[in-house]
């Protein structure tokens, strides 16, 4: 039997391996878009074989799937990290975690998941496989949010307008793709603001956040 120490190595080689695949994978998304994304593709931007690329994604929707949940904990960290550490209190939270939302749906990531979703409109098993996961990113971001802002997640009304955010930062990242338009989408971004700020008065803040 081969020992730990002797199977590192290979064990190593293997994740470098996967990692470049899925890198050069959403490159490929955000870049060339989801034609040009194919396996031959990815393999060849990545530096290794066809054969090696097989071996751990044997079809295209392994190989995409696989992508979009590694896009999925890349913007879920970037979420989590940036939300630790908003600025101010009041309004001005709000603010910030209404710019933190829309920033996470205009980033390289999304516009790369934008391209899964596209294919998956017209591929009822793609969508199979990226709905859950997508779902399960939108939970996690309006958990994230309502700790942000102090709020209770399970608040029917704190709910509602994070998502109502959620929704509204998607539109905003498709308008992204078609075009620069930070100016106007921050003015939107400062009236929601203000807009879900009057919305979640008088609803519970988490205990950490309640004033003495």
């Amino acid at each position: 039997m081969t020992a730990p120490e002797q199977r590192a190595p290979k064990q190593d080689r293997s994740r470098i391996t996967r990692e470049r695949l899925l890198g050069a994978s959403i490159d490929l998304l955000a870049t060339q878009g989801w034609a040009a994304t194919t396996v031959g593709a990815v393999a060849a931007a990545a530096g290794v074989s066809r054969g090696a690329a097989q071996h751990h994604f044997p079809t295209r929707e392994d190989l995409i799937t696989a992508a979009l949940v590694h896009m999925i904990d890349q913007r879920l960290d970037s979420v989590r990290a940036v939300g630790l550490d908003l600025p101010g209190h009041g309004p001005e939270r709000t603010l910030a975690v209404v710019r933190l939302i829309v920033d996470h749906y205009t980033s390289d990531l999304f516009k790369a998941a934008l391209q899964v979703w596209t294919a998956a409109a017209s591929d009822p098993a793609l969508a199979a496989r990226v709905l859950p996961l997508e779902t399960a990113m939108s939970r996690e971001v309006l958990t994230i949010a309502a700790g942000a802002l102090g709020r209770d997640p399970h608040d029917a009304r704190v709910r509602r307008a994070i998502q109502t955010t959620l929704d509204l930062a998607r539109g905003l990242g498709l308008a992204d793709v078609l075009a620069d338009d930070s100016e106007r989408r921050d003015k939107i971004i400062r009236y929601w603001a203000q807009t879900m700020d009057d919305a979640l008065a008088g609803t519970d803040r988490l205990p950490s956040e309640t004033a003495p």
